[in-house]
């Protein structure tokens, strides 16, 4: 028998170690994975690096966030939620979505620009007609013979019936057809909100304008500057006796003179002479150009209401090709996101798997040493 540690000189083999001489026994347990020597030219298994393991982990951590970022899109709808995704994008969607509120804002405008206006066409028209009603009266009165007391009265209805009406064409606070002259806060010209543009150069807002002028029948003012309260050449003015003046028109209602208590009936009071006959010609010829003067502010109140409800279809129009645009921009494709999700499920599954079986073959290197 040999020594222990010799090697014998016919079999060559050599002897087993002894524990306690194992350089490696104080060493701690090895990190075990598969290596390419890029010296020997093959892959060998390395005890402190598993590399196998390094790309599992780095391919799980890569579908992980490609999951989470379908997943978000899935949840909210959206391919660009935020400035981060996709800055341009964002840019634009958010932008025409601030100009879609300025819009809504303008459509609600021409809503209500509409309402007015159509309240004036109304109030325009219904007057329109007691003026026709207004010169048939006085074509009837100019018959001699014919009992113009009964038409003084039917005259007066309709005078009062129009005043009224006036005053009574009112929305939003908006009167077109009854506007004191003299109030501090008197405009000439009533705008309605019309558009909101964006350009190169900044915004813009269009307005739709109605001249005052040119549509108001009574002005309770002390100016008298309505169609039908203005002075009229053939027609005379009265001095009632509350102090006021009656002009145009209104001079042709019953009244109690100013100086007496007199009840002054400028119809009924005419006579069948040459003169009253003629005066009663020049009045109906007045009337005619007032009716003419309502005809031309009914024209142009519709005009400006025909371009509001114009206007209005447009913004409606316009507001919903900007929502079509954000939505190219940053909608998500649902049917395109919901495979994506089910392929990114399926690659997350393989991938934990395969770390799984990296992770595994320190085990099966265990074995080597059994």
């Amino acid at each position: 028998m040999g020594q222990v540690g010799r090697i014998h000189p016919k079999t060559r083999e050599t002897p087993v170690p002894r524990a306690d001489q194992r350089h490696d026994a104080a060493l701690p347990p090895p990190i075990i994975g598969m290596v390419f020597n890029s010296t020997h030219g093959k892959t060998m298994t390395s005890l402190l690096t598993n590399t196998a393991a390094m790309v599992a982990l780095q391919t799980l951590s890569q579908i992980n966030h490609s999951l989470n970022e379908t997943n978000n899109r899935v949840s909210t709808g959206l391919r660009i939620s935020q400035a981060s995704d996709s800055a341009a994008y964002w840019a634009i969607a958010t932008t025409t979505q601030s100009d879609n509120g300025a819009l809504s804002a303008v459509k609600d405008a021409l809503s209500i620009g509409k309402s007015t206006l159509d309240v004036a066409y109304n109030g325009l028209d219904a007057t329109r007609d007691s003026l026709q009603k207004l010169k048939e009266l006085l074509l009837a009165a100019r018959q001699p013979g014919v009992d113009r007391v009964n038409i003084q009265a039917e005259i007066d209805g309709l005078i009062t019936d129009m005043e009224n009406k006036a005053s009574a064409s009112v929305i939003n606070g908006q009167n077109f057809l009854s506007v004191d002259t003299d109030a501090p806060d008197f405009s000439a010209t009533k705008s309605i909100v019309a558009s909101f543009e964006r350009s190169s150069t900044g915004i813009a807002v269009s307005t739709i304008d109605l001249d005052i002028w040119s549509v108001m029948l009574i002005d309770p003012g002390s100016s008298d500057n309505g169609l039908l309260d203005k002075g009229r050449p053939n027609i005379t003015a009265v001095h009632t006796h509350g102090g006021a003046f009656r002009h145009g028109i209104l001079a042709l209602r019953t009244y109690e003179a100013f100086s007496t208590t007199e009840i002054m009936r400028p119809i009924a009071d005419l006579t069948d002479s040459v003169t009253d006959l003629a005066d009663l010609e020049a009045i109906i010829g007045d009337v005619d150009a007032v009716l003419s003067e309502v005809i031309a502010a009914q024209n142009q109140v519709g005009v400006n209401l025909a371009r509001a409800e114009s206007q209005h279809g447009f913004i409606s129009a316009l507001m919903d090709a900007n929502e079509r645009a954000i939505g190219a921009l940053v909608d998500a494709n649902m049917e395109e996101e919901s495979t994506r999700l089910r392929a990114l499920q399926t690659q997350q599954q393989l991938s934990v798997e395969s770390l799984s079986v990296a992770n595994a073959s320190a085990q099966n290197i265990l074995a080597l040493f059994r």
